[in-house]
């Protein structure tokens, strides 16, 4: 059997062959692209989490609780010394405080100690939590898309419309007045449950992938999502399928890419849930075990925040 992983691998030599460049407007950071591919992860063969460099696993852990739990304020991140989304909330923080005088380390622990401003500048409004399980409507009222998903599969195992989005356009981009953005660039913005012979399958799509820093958490993220899900509807989990629009290398990841393409996968891990736990408002962090995780050494390489709200003129 080939292993899962060379999936991923295979992509990343696709785009050192055959990418674009293309260079962001708002950060400068150019990147190589391809547009349209997929990967498919069976979660029978071992749980998808790279073994050709070492992924901050807790990380991707408490980054998908932050999700389920439908926050939006990163301090319960940083509270857990998950630190991946600190440099958005600092970003708008540069933007929108008129005397901006703290460094990004003053500000993540400002974020840790002082609540008060932790609820001002902590935040990331309309981000994917808040719009899986808060939907905001023009009634005033909420939609909690997650539930319903879950639902829907467990009382119809037929269904054909189990999706969640995070793709809202009243918020994102130029779409959005300054006063309304939520500033973050969705990326993987909508996903779909299905199930099939009794397995529940989930999937992406992810509009646009940084895919040596972002894909392994992403992979990672969404097929514990379809584990959580399959274990609290009782379903076995599926496939994980990821549907990539962008997917791209950053120009300064390069070197880093070519020394993950020199290794070997090992043996992927497996995902134990506490059998006691089967509802998704009660499940934690501390109930998932991660089991058999032997990776290669970490390849650290700068994230980019690229993307998002884009300041330019209008027309009134």
């Amino acid at each position: 059997m080939i292993h899962p992983e060379y999936q991923y691998l295979n992509l990343l030599k696709d785009i050192l062959k055959n990418g674009y460049r293309k260079v962001d407007r708002g950060t400068g950071d150019a990147s190589y692209s391809v547009f349209g591919r997929q990967l498919h992860f069976d979660l029978a063969e071992g749980f998808p989490l790279l073994t050709t460099k070492k992924v901050f696993w807790r990380g991707v852990l408490y980054e998908l609780f932050w999700f389920l739990k439908g926050m939006n304020n990163v301090k319960y991140l940083i509270d857990h010394k998950v630190h991946i989304w600190d440099d958005y909330p600092y970003k708008i923080y540069k933007a929108k405080c008129k005397n901006p005088t703290l460094s990004k380390e003053e500000f993540v622990e400002k974020i840790k100690v002082d609540n008060k401003f932790a609820a001002k500048w902590g935040v990331l409004p309309k981000i994917y939590g808040e719009l899986w399980r808060s939907w905001p409507t023009r009634t005033g009222r909420t939609i909690d898309q997650l539930k319903w998903a879950i639902n829907e599969i467990t009382e119809d195992p037929n269904a054909h419309n189990a999706i969640v989005t995070s793709w809202n356009p009243e918020y994102l981009y130029t779409m959005a007045t300054k006063d309304d953005t939520s500033y973050f660039p969705i990326c993987h913005n909508m996903y779909q449950l299905n199930v099939i012979d009794g397995r529940v399958h989930l999937q992406l799509y992810q509009r646009s992938a940084d895919v040596f820093l972002g894909v392994p958490f992403n992979i990672a993220s969404y097929a514990l999502l379809t584990h959580v899900i399959a274990h609290i509807t009782g379903y076995k989990p599926g496939v994980f399928v990821h549907t990539f629009g962008d997917v791209h290398i950053y120009e300064n990841h390069i070197n880093a890419v070519k020394e993950q393409l020199k290794r070997r996968p090992n043996k992927l891990p497996r995902i134990k849930i506490n059998t006691k736990v089967r509802d998704i408002d009660k499940i934690e962090p501390t109930d998932i075990e991660l089991v058999d995780y032997n990776p290669h050494p970490p390849i650290r390489a700068k994230l980019s925040v690229s993307g998002g709200y884009f300041e330019k003129k209008r027309k009134k």
